[in-house]
């Protein structure tokens, strides 16, 4: 099993959501702010008679444990969503999970999924 974790634009939550709802079990959007290779946003200060650059981006992070099968199916689906060819698109981390276990099923690894 893996965990697949992408960063994004949080505009674009709305695109991966659609992408790749049917192909995992579920998954979980995290929001915050963030610091990357995209060029950030001018913002207009006070009642709009001055601008600044502002320090951090709003991004979401897309998170979901899939079955190692699945990897380069929910990966593409997710860069096929958020590309436009310009630097922020965002960036998937894939990493190994040793176990799994649901809650309210009691089921463990790839049944709990």
């Amino acid at each position: 099993m893996k965990l697949v974790e992408a960063t994004i634009n949080a505009d674009k939550i709305t695109h991966v959501s659609d992408a790749i709802k049917n192909i995992v079990g579920g998954f979980t959007i995290l929001e915050g702010s963030g610091r990357g290779s995209s060029v950030r946003k001018t913002m207009r200060a006070g009642r709009g008679t001055g601008t600044f650059v502002a320090e951090f981006n709003k991004i979401a992070i897309i998170r979901t444990v899939v079955d190692d099968d699945d990897v380069e199916k929910i990966t593409t689906a997710i860069a096929d969503a958020v590309y436009t060819g310009k630097s922020g698109d965002g960036i998937i981390t894939v990493s190994a999970i040793d176990s799994v276990l649901n809650i309210a099923s009691n089921k463990t690894d790839s049944e709990a999924l």
